[in-house]
Order: C-alpha cells, then sequence, then structure tokens
C-alpha cells in the first residue's frame, strides 16, 4: 500500500474494521488487538499478493478490502496450523 496515503492512527482504525469484518466472516472469537493485528498484518499480505497478481489497490477503501482479504486468508493459515 505504498501510495495509500493511509497514517498510522487510520491504519489501526481501518485494520480495527477490516479485522473485525473477517472474525465476523470467517466466525472466528478474537479480541480486538488481534482484530486490529490482523487487519493490518492482512493488508500488508494481500497487498503484496495483489502486486504479484498486478492489481492496485488504493485509499482508504483499498486499504480496508485488502485488510479484510488478508485477515481472513490469516485466520485460514490459522486454523490449518492448529489442527
Amino acid at each position: 500500500m505504498e501510495g495509500a496515503q493511509v497514517g498510522w492512527i487510520a491504519a489501526i482504525i481501518i485494520g480495527g474494521i477490516a479485522g473485525w469484518l473477517a472474525e465476523q466472516f470467517m466466525k472466528s472469537n478474537m479480541g480486538v488487538f488481534m482484530n486490529i493485528l490482523l487487519g493490518i498484518v492482512g493488508a500488508a499480505l494481500a497487498s503484496w499478493l495483489f502486486g504479484l497478481l498486478g492489481i492496485s489497490l488504493g485509499g482508504w477503501l483499498g486499504y480496508l478490502i485488502a485488510g479484510f482479504i488478508g485477515a481472513c486468508i490469516l485466520i485460514a493459515l490459522g486454523r490449518m496450523i492448529r489442527r
């Protein structure tokens, strides 16, 4: 998300929303801190994956979408590792 122009506070807020949405979608039970962490790390992961595919998402909405998709991927990976 190099050109996204999302500051740290906005990243925490949007990451928390993205993590919460992913938590609801994947039917997992995590706390606020994990939601924020999943959203931020998920956005970085999804942005990297999208970059490999030539897809570019920008702005707050792009960060939210990438965070949601990335957080869902991270939750699924966590479930696979636990089993």
